[in-house]
């Protein structure tokens, strides 16, 4: 009997903490959504890196999140039941010094617990040097680690965020074509280095939550149900992006980035 390759990759997954090189997006493809994104940040006057919850001001976004080959992986690793939580872009523009230094994604978050994915979707080639992310690899299993806090301005992290301790000598380089994304564990140990490269950095990172999480910070979270049902009730529902640029899209973009900001932005 042939072995079916989303098992392969779960397996990967829960052994590594991560998996990469998931295909999602065809280079027609790519080149429509970043289109959008690149449109839309003309329009508004300002870059899209960070702002929070895009997926409901914004169709691109929201497409992109919900496509069958992240979603139909995020089900084999948290269940038939998914949220929609949170979905940014990270922007690296060409020869600038932002990177992340080694933090864990679900430290500052607030939910009481770890049925969680994170993605990370390619709109442009994420290379060594356009400052991919890095993994520890099986540092997922060591579970929480001390993070010291800081606000070092090149470091994108909300609170610059660092575990100390971390050998660099075991990283690996998790490179991405773009249209390809990688899964990671709340609890693997990642960072990034700065874009060297002549080309924008370009990543979609999505937060896919299982709805028997609760929010520990704040009891106004809120999160969209796109698959199976949620029987716990725990967030206020979201809704999705219907236009690819609505009006007041700046104002309500910034709005929900302080409102997430106040929550995943804190201890």
């Amino acid at each position: 009997m042939a072995l079916n390759p989303q098992n392969l990759l779960v397996d990967r997954y829960w052994q590594e903490g991560f998996i990469d090189g998931i295909e999602v997006l065809s280079a027609d493809d790519v080149r429509i959504h970043r289109a959008h994104l690149e449109n839309a940040e003309r329009a508004l006057g300002h870059s899209l890196h960070y702002m929070s919850r895009v997926h409901t001001v914004l169709r691109s976004p929201f497409e992109l999140a919900t496509h069958p080959a992240l979603v139909n992986l995020v089900e084999k690793i948290i269940g038939p039941d998914i949220l929609l939580h949170n979905v940014t872009y990270i922007i690296k523009e060409p020869h600038t010094k932002n990177f992340a230094s080694f933090h864990q994604d679900l430290t500052y978050w607030g939910f009481d617990g770890t049925e969680q994915v994170s993605a990370w979707l390619a709109l442009s080639p994420a290379t060594a040097e356009s400052g991919c992310m890095r993994f520890i690899p099986r540092s997922h299993r060591s579970g929480l680690r001390d993070q010291v806090t800081g606000d070092d301005p090149d470091n994108v992290l909300f609170q610059s965020q660092t575990i100390e301790d971390v050998n660099e000598q075991e990283a690996v380089y998790s490179t991405l074509l773009p249209g390809r994304a990688s899964l990671h564990h709340g609890w693997a140990i990642h960072a990034s280095g700065p874009n060297l490269s002549d080309d924008r950095r370009i990543g979609l990172n999505v937060q896919y939550i299982s709805p028997k999480m609760k929010q520990t910070k704040d009891a106004s979270d809120s999160a969209i149900l796109i698959r199976g049902e949620d029987r716990y009730g725990h967030f206020i529902a979201d809704q999705p992006a219907t236009e690819w640029l609505p009006e007041q899209a700046s104002a309500r973009l910034r709005a929900l980035t302080e409102k997430y900001v106040s929550i995943a932005g804190t201890q």
